[in-house]
């Protein structure tokens, strides 16, 4: 071995510029992070041939002083922290003072300053070769210029590394993305090849936020997106979450700043997943944009060299804020939040497309095939005649086209009528004659979802509202109208457990073994009876009663793996959930089955106020809107 040596700065600098500089985007980043921490309002941004000819970055910050000029280009050189107690609560973008020192080691940097007490700015230049600042005056406004041109120029194997420019600049363009995302009380603007590609002012109103959102994420987003406002337990929650119905193939349209700092978190992605495991299609992802305020003693942002990752110091309580915010907020999504989004463009129907999925066909039954409708001590009330729910939501009509809250027991009475073998329709119920085909003349406003007019090839109700005209997919809205109850029945009646005959024994690992046992009262809530019987053995004594019959084992050890990731797990609830979700889509109203126009109603007035009603339990869509304007563009009207 070769005796042991100092690295040389120049060398030091350029081992630590492969920890920031990763590409011309990681430039910008760091760059505009400095400007905004310099209380930037205004942030321009020039770029050419992607990134690697040049970056500029100009601000209208506080400056630097003539004599910080070259300081500002050492190492572990910042004005951001001073102590360790400033470490342990960093409330800046950048606090490390790698950055310009590592970005000067591997390009041709000139920093121009100025600050407001100086009549005249004064200008640094480094090149990656020598290190050597020159100093020299120059004209200039309050605020920093940082130039960085022939990015890699003196590590050859570096440059090579580089895409197209093409690719480089899409990147940049997320990063200042981001940027513009976290901070809207400062305007941004940047070119590409002397073309403006952005131009955003500070959005200092709701409106204006919001209208940065649609320019930066697609109009499609903020249209069907719902606010999110929560705070608790010194923890806040802001911002937007798309609903269900506009999901993504890929998680590319997914932000969430922690004070101010985007960043990519495991546990926050799985709290996301959480939110949404009821109400999302398979394999699709949701879109969010998501602020989350914490004191800054209470989150370690020093654990990443491009600090994307963060760690918290209670994540349990993070996970379940986070959880909880979002379940409720979609739970809470009704008709008129649909409607939003669908009157400025049609309902995105990607998910509907997909609706020719194995999954999704084993929703419907053969004509034929009788329904099954499930019994389970379980649900006592979920299997025998179901709540009506308030009377105050069903208003009356006059004459023959009204309807009453009456005609909603009557639909669930005649799910368990006889049912025609050769037409899988509803033997006729002489107590309801069927009315006309208008909809009612009723005192006060038109309901969400308006009146049904007809019902389309046994599958669809074709409903008349304010907006235009509504199509529902009966059998997707019952499906979730039954979970949703059978989730209710569940939760009043606690979840009964079932001892196993034959305890299943498990070999696992010390780290796992240890964990079931220091969770085992957890566990004993969802319904586990779990028992270490050695240092790498445990004993399963005791299921869920609905899960008597599934894998046991792979159950266990699934739940041992979230408890090892997140500290907790919701394996159990869940796949308790995809049982009720496969009962209920048995129980639900089939294909063919011939509706009357009061139940019809019924099923329309009971998905205005139940949960997550806009997807079914496999996160299909159970009803679209055609607009008006819509209707109009169809048939070439005002033309």
């Amino acid at each position: 071995m070769p005796s042991i040596k100092l690295l040389s700065p120049r060398l030091a600098n350029q081992i630590a510029a492969g920890e920031v500089v990763e590409r011309p985007a990681s430039v910008v980043k760091e760059l505009v992070e400095n400007a905004l921490d310099a209380g930037a309002q205004r942030v321009d941004v020039d770029i050419e041939q992607g990134g690697a000819k040049l970056i500029r970055v100009r601000d209208d910050g506080s400056g630097i002083a003539e004599d910080d000029l070259p300081l500002a280009l050492s190492r572990h050189a910042t004005s951001k922290i001073a102590s360790l107690d400033d470490l342990e609560a960093v409330a800046s973008l950048g606090f490390r003072g790698e950055a310009l020192a590592s970005i000067s080691s591997v390009s041709r940097l000139a920093l121009t300053s100025r600050t407001a007490d100086r009549e005249a700015a004064s200008k640094v230049e480094v090149e990656g070769r020598d290190m050597d600042a020159r100093l020299s005056p120059a004209a200039h406004p309050v605020g920093t210029t940082v130039e960085v041109r022939d990015l890699f120029f003196n590590t050859p194997a570096r440059r090579k590394f580089l895409r197209t420019e093409k690719t480089e600049f899409n990147h940049i363009e997320e990063c200042l993305r981001r940027q513009a995302l976290s901070r809207f009380d400062a305007g941004f603007t940047w070119r590409h090849n002397q073309k403006v590609v952005q131009s955003l002012r500070p959005a200092d109103s709701m409106v204006d936020r919001e209208r940065r959102i649609g320019s930066l994420c697609g109009q499609k987003f903020i249209d069907n997106a719902v606010v999110i406002e929560a705070e608790a337990t010194g923890l806040r929650l802001s911002g937007w979450v798309a609903l269900p119905t506009f999901s993504r193939s890929q998680a590319d349209l997914q932000y969430f700043f922690v004070n101010g700092r985007v960043i990519r978190d495991r546990l926050v992605a799985h709290a996301v997943r959480q939110a949404y495991r009821d109400v999302l299609y398979n394999n699709r992802h949701p879109a969010f944009v998501l602020y989350l305020d914490v004191d800054p003693a209470n989150v370690d942002v020093n654990v990443h060299p491009t600090k994307h990752e963060v760690r918290f110091r209670d994540g349990r309580l993070v996970h379940d804020f986070i959880f909880r915010t979002l379940h409720k907020a979609l739970a809470d999504v009704k008709p008129d939040d649909h409607f939003r989004g669908a009157v400025a463009q049609s309902v995105n129907r990607e998910a509907g497309a997909q609706a020719g999925s194995p999954e999704a066909q084993d929703a419907w039954a053969r004509p034929g095939s009788p329904a099954h409708n499930p019994t389970s001590a379980l649900f006592a009330g979920a299997s025998g005649p179901l709540p009506t729910g308030d009377s105050s939501h069903y208003r009356a009509g006059s004459g023959a086209d009204g309807w009453q809250a009456r005609d909603q027991v009557a639909f669930y009475e005649s799910l368990r009528q006889p049912v025609d073998s050769a037409t899988d329709t509803l033997a006729p119920d002489p107590a309801y004659a069927a009315p006309a085909l208008t909809s009612p003349v009723a005192d006060g406003e038109e309901p969400p979802l308006g009146y049904a007019i007809a019902q389309l090839h046994g599958i669809f109700i074709l409903a008349q509202g304010r907006q235009g005209l509504i199509v529902v997919d009966m059998h997707a809205a019952h499906e979730r109208i039954t979970y949703e109850r059978m989730k209710r029945a569940l939760d009043a009646q606690d979840l009964k457990t079932q001892p196993l005959l034959v305890p299943v024994s498990l070999a696992v690992s010390q780290k796992e073994a240890a964990l079931a046992e220091s969770h085992a009262a957890e566990l004993s809530q969802v319904g586990l009876a779990v028992e270490r019987l050695g240092p790498e053995t445990l004993a399963v004594r005791q299921v869920p009663a609905l899960l008597r019959g599934s894998n046991t084992e792979q159950l266990v050890r699934d739940v041992l793996a979230d408890l090892s990731e997140h500290g907790q797990s919701d394996r159990v609830e869940a796949v308790i959930h995809e049982l009720l979700g496969t009962m209920a889509c048995h129980g639900s109203v089939r294909a063919n089955r011939q509706l009357t126009v009061p139940e019809m109603n019924s099923l329309l007035r009971d998905m205005e106020v139940t949960e997550r009603s806009g997807q079914c339990n496999h996160g299909r869509p159970t009803w679209t809107l055609v607009t008006l304007a819509e209707l109009d563009k169809l048939f070439l009207r005002g033309r």
